[in-house]
This record gives structure tokens, sequence and C-alpha cells, in this order.
């Protein structure tokens, strides 16, 4: 069901430990993570998640900003968007 389904967008300098950081939080609070994609370029991060919420111990909102938080500790941009938003968003 698309209720429980985000995108959550990372992008920054390219260092150790993003991909790890956001997964750990995205695994503490229960968010299964359904795809991921991520690339480089010219030393610029970015990477793109589908995960789903069903089970996850926080709200959306919350969840929205303890990833956020995370995002800060690394020094990346983090966007989460519920995925019904993001597909809105993004039809011409």
């Amino acid at each position: 069901m698309d209720d429980y389904k985000i995108i959550i967008t990372v992008s920054g300098s390219d260092k150790v430990g993003i991909v790890s950081g956001i997964s750990s939080v995205l695994a503490k609070h229960g968010v299964n993570i359904e795809d991921i994609k991520q690339t480089l370029m010219q030393g610029h991060f970015v990477m793109f998640m589908l995960c789903d919420i069903q089970k996850a111990g926080l709200k959306f909102k919350e969840l929205k900003n303890v990833l956020i938080e995370e995002g800060n500790r690394l020094e990346v941009e983090v966007w989460v968007q519920k995925k019904g938003i993001f597909e809105k968003m993004h039809t011409v």
C-alpha cells in the first residue's frame, strides 16, 4: 500500500559512512528499505531510497526529523517525502 511508502533523497560531498548512517537509523526504527540507488558525480554523492514504514516505530514526521538530524551529523542534505506526493511532484 502506497500509504506506507516513502522516498528518501540524500545529497552531499562523498565520504565514508553516509549509507551506513542513514540505513542504521532506518533499521533502528523498523523501516524496510525496498530499493536503493546511489551514484557519485564528480565527488558529489546522491542516493535515493524507497522504503516501507508500515512497521516503523515512529510516525512519518518523527522519522523525517530523525533522518534530517542524521543528515546534519553526516553533513549531507536529506529529504523525506511520502511516495504519493513525490510522484505527483514529478508528473508533468
